[in-house]
């Protein structure tokens, strides 16, 4: 496996939105043209750190079952929106921009976020054809992901309902004039791409409202989604399993482990 470390801005200083990459190399019997589907990881954090148990293990957990695994560290506190919707708008462009080169499949990319990452991952999946990404100078189609996995996602910005750190820390002193724009259960179309979604009904921090605003949103406008709420299990579990739990056994929950082979197989459905 090769893992190489990717700036989305002119250097790689400390802090700056970058795209670490997990790639599967080929081997001597793979053909020719050897292309893996894709999937851009968005660890958590409420847009103001980035969680280390929703990135590295996740993509291990990807590229073991056959995915070219990338994960995207995208523009935090003080920056703020449109900031995380043109990281992952950079990075889907250059993923395709080297399909080739790195084994990837152009058609068959998804993003994976979450919490806050999952908000981040949702802004690309609702607003890949917003004209401030081709106003930066990068292509609305190449930037929109094949399919996207929310995981306890931030989606609502309903005050009482939502995460309200998320909220203040992406918009800032402009959080009650935007709040609108960013509940993102508004925001879905036709256009977005097939879902799969994954919450916790005990979930504290983030309701499991969002998840299901998100699929009822994606229903009215008939595009295919899997909605999973699980009964227990606090937020941020990311894969529920002893490798990400912090050593808190509560951490660890086999029946909400079990996501990430309910997520390959929708995602084997999808890609075909």
């Amino acid at each position: 496996m090769r893992i190489f470390d990717l700036p989305l801005e002119d250097n790689l200083e400390e802090g700056k939105p970058h795209l670490v990459a997990y790639l599967q190399e080929k081997m001597p019997a793979d053909p020719e043209d050897y292309r893996l589907p894709a999937v851009v990881v968005y660890p958590g954090g409420g847009y103001m750190h980035l969680s280390p148990r929703e990135a590295e293990p996740v993509a291990m957990e990807f590229a073991s079952k056959g995915y070219q695994v990338f994960v995207l560290y995208y523009s935090l506190h003080p920056r703020r929106f449109p900031a995380p919707l043109l990281d992952g708008a950079k990075a889907l462009n250059l993923i395709r921009e080297h399909a080739q080169e790195w084994s990837v499949d152009p058609d068959k990319i998804a993003v994976c976020g979450f919490s806050a990452g999952g908000h981040a991952a949702a802004l690309i999946s609702c607003l890949w054809n917003d004209p401030v990404i081709a106003e930066a100078g990068l292509s609305n189609e190449l930037a929109k992901p094949n399919a996207s996995i929310l995981c306890y996602p931030v989606i609502t910005s309903i005050p009482g309902k939502c995460h309200e750190g998320s909220f203040q820390a992406l918009l800032g002193e402009n959080v009650d004039a935007k709040r609108g724009e960013m509940a993102l259960e508004t925001r879905v179309s036709e256009l977005n791409p097939p879902t799969f979604l994954w919450h916790t009904a005990a979930d504290q921090a983030v309701p499991v409202i969002s998840s299901l605003l998100m699929a009822q949103a994606l229903s009215e406008h008939k595009v295919p989604f899997e909605l999973h709420v699980f009964p227990k299990g606090h937020h941020g579990l990311s894969l529920a399993n002893r490798r990400t739990s912090g050593g808190n056994p509560d951490g660890e929950i086999p029946e909400v482990a079990q996501w990430i082979d309910l997520c390959c197989d929708w995602l084997a459905r999808m890609f075909g």
